[in-house]
Parts: structure tokens; sequence; C-alpha cells
């Protein structure tokens, strides 16, 4: 593999890499029924704000037409904001030997698609991990927004609990994330109960409840450990949502100095993020956050003024 070929595959990496993801981002966002938002839309700067209108409805009072006509109290006209956070990551480097082609006579083209196909899914596992991650830490900060069984494990009642956080609006909350040991109690109590309580409608996406249910071993979802909790989110449309960071940058370097001639590819991306009636919490997590960081309920500061215009629920058992 010559050098001069080397810039044509660092080049046909990244775009590779793009295209891939592009048509992963598409696949999930269908099966998460606009729940788990990945995005190519970009994001500028450390953080993203949004600002909208907060809720009116303690400017409606009720009125004595034959009391002393009093002062009413106002309600302030006020906005909302929501902050998003843009994080970063790295993959690799990646090291191989250029002889290891040659040697069998493989077109480079293989390894770009070898290496963009692990990127764009390791890019993809990352936005997911994190975007769950944030959300499980979120949720927990409010009573209002999570139910704890104190016991385990996971049950349709418990699920059926965590809805019930948004009252009449529970029909809002579509999508329901937990891991594979969660999703598999719910199997054992199908099977003993008898009841087709839920139907199949693809290998990890199915529907419980009437909601879809995102089968993933992130491992927010569950602590380890004795006593540990296992977690199961349910959510509303656009509860998390992944902004596409536009840098993916990467690099291809050949080395010298050993018996044979190293190939390393290491790549460089970032990804905003940002929770639907959250914001973070510039003071507290700061930019360019760490996974510890982003996990920390604490640095998602609430906004909205009901559960019922939030992200969505979490129903939590033990393990």
């Amino acid at each position: 593999m010559a050098l001069a070929n080397m810039k044509v595959f660092n080049e046909a990496v990244q775009e590779s890499t793009i295209e891939t993801l592009a048509q992963m981002v598409q696949a999930f966002n269908a099966a998460s029924r606009g729940t788990l938002v990945l995005t190519a839309e970009g994001f500028q700067g450390d953080y993203r704000q949004r600002a909208y209108w907060a809720s009116l409805a303690s400017a409606r009072r009720r009125v004595d037409r034959y009391a002393t006509n009093g002062t009413a109290s106002p309600t302030a006209l006020a906005q909302l904001q929501e902050n998003g956070v843009k994080i970063a990551g790295g993959f690799g480097p990646v090291l191989w030997e250029p002889g290891q082609l040659t040697w069998v006579e493989k077109n480079p083209a293989e390894a770009v698609a070898v290496i963009s196909q692990a990127l764009a899914e390791g890019m993809l596992q990352d936005q997911l991990n994190t975007a769950i991650a944030a959300l499980v830490a979120a949720l927990q900060v409010n009573a209002d927004s999570y139910f704890d069984t104190g016991t385990g494990p996971l049950t349709y009642r418990d699920l059926n609990s965590a809805h019930a956080k948004f009252g009449d609006m529970s029909n809002t909350i579509l999508a329901n994330v937990m891991d594979g040991t969660s999703y598999h109690n719910l199997i054992d109590n199908n099977l003993a109960n008898g009841s087709n309580l839920f139907q199949s409608t693809g290998v990890t996406v199915v529907d419980i409840l009437g909601k879809a249910v995102i089968v993933t071993d992130a491992p927010a979802l569950r602590q380890t450990g004795t006593g540990a909790n296992q977690f199961a989110l349910g959510l509303a449309a656009g509860a998390a949502t992944v902004f596409d960071g536009s840098d993916l940058i990467t690099n291809v370097e050949q080395s010298n100095g050993k018996n044979r001639i190293e190939t390393t590819f290491q790549a460089d991306y970032t990804f905003g993020l940002a929770l639907k009636g959250y914001t973070w919490d510039t003071a507290t997590g700061g930019k360019s956050p760490t996974d510890i960081e982003i996990a920390t309920g604490s640095n998602w500061d609430r906004v909205a003024t009901s559960v019922k215009h939030t992200a969505g629920v979490l129903a939590i058992a033990n393990a």
C-alpha cells in the first residue's frame, strides 16, 4: 500500500463512515418512534440553547362577581431555556501492517469498509448509551418523574406505575427502554400468566402496554452488586436529541523503525446532547463533560414546570 494511497484511504474512511452512520440513524429514529432522536443537525460551540414560553396555566383564576374588587396577582410572561452540551469522543488508534493486505492480495477498500463500519457503529453506540445515561440520571432527581418499587425484578405493573406519573398524558409516552435482562423478565411474566401482553414486531423493538420497547444493554440501565437497581425508561417524543458535531476528524499514519511497516488509524468526533424539559447546568457540569458528569443527575436541571412536559419517566426495580 503506497503512501500516496493513504490519503485516498483516509478520505474514503471518512466518507463511508458518514454515509453508514446516516443510514443507522434513520433506522434507529424510526424504531424508537422519535423518542431518542439522532439527528444530522449541526452543533456549534460548547452548548446549544433553546428557549420556549413557560406555561401560563397559573394565570387562570376564579372570580367572585359579588366580592370586593381586589387586586389580582399577575403571572409573568417568561421563557424557559434548555441547554444542550457538546460531548467529545475518540476512536482508535487501529493498528495494522500494509503488508498484511498485499500479502493476501486484498484491496485497500476492504480495510476501508471494516474500519468505517466499526467507527460508525462505535459512534452510534456512544451516542445511544450517553443519551440513556443522561436520561436515567436526570429522571432520578425529581420524585414525580420516577417510580421505585423497592423490589424486583421489573414487572408490567412497575412500568404502568411509572407511566401513571404522566397522568392524563400517559398516552404521550411512546417507548420504553430497557436492557435484555429486564425484557426477558417480562417474557417470564407473560409466560407465567398466559396472557398475550405483547406482540413481537422486530428483533430488538417490541410492543409492551401499547408502547414500543427498545432493548439495549446500555450500562446505565443496570447497576451491579447486591441490591442493585435495574431501570426502564418511559419516553415521550423528543426525550433526548443527539446533534451531529460535524467535526469528524480522521488521520492515517505510516511509521518505520520496526521489522515491518505499520499503519495506524485514529478518529476524533463530537456530538451534542439535549434532554426535553431539562437544561445542562453549565456551572456544575461544565464544558466537554466526562461520562461521570453526564450521568450525574444534578447536572441536569429541570426547567419544565410539569413532569408531563419533560422527557419521560423512570421505573426502578431491584435486580
